[in-house]
């Protein structure tokens, strides 16, 4: 049973690295090459859908981690994977406080109503994010590591 739980806990802490790895290399700089106000209009629905589905991978992500770590205790690799639960700990600090008030606005906007300082607060959205996104691979390294 412990196996199988490692396993899927791996594979779905992989599973989010991807998706916002693919956000923060991929999506938001196709988003920045449209022309007009198409990019920051597919940014405000991301951060709609996205902002929807990524609190309970995150939380999910901490809590299969959680299990793991407690269930594993006595097992090989049981400290790594206590790092990684710390790591996604921070993700989700830093989540709470630093991306998803930025999220929260940006989801509203339209070329009417956003803000003069758009593109600055988008851009720190992204700073933001990128260290996220360092924070997580590392948790998700230390998964796999621990799984083998």
């Amino acid at each position: 049973m412990l196996n199988a739980l490692e396993v899927f806990t791996t594979v779905f802490v992989g599973l989010m690295v991807g998706v916002e790895f693919s956000v923060a290399f991929i999506v938001n700089r196709i988003l920045g090459a449209l022309p007009e106000d198409s990019g920051q209009l597919g940014r405000a629905h991301g951060g709609r859908m996205l902002g929807a589905l990524m609190p309970f991978w995150y939380f999910a992500s901490l809590a299969l981690s959680a299990v793991w770590a407690i269930t594993g205790w006595n097992e090989p690799g049981s400290g790594l994977v206590v790092i990684a639960a710390a790591l996604l700990i921070v993700s989700v600090v830093m989540s709470i406080l630093l991306l998803v008030p930025i999220n929260n606005r940006s989801k509203t906007w339209t070329p009417e109503n956003r803000p003069a300082d758009w593109k600055e607060q988008s851009a720190r959205w992204d700073r933001f994010h990128y260290v996220r996104v360092a924070v997580i691979i590392a948790a998700f390294a230390l998964l796999a590591t621990a799984l083998s």
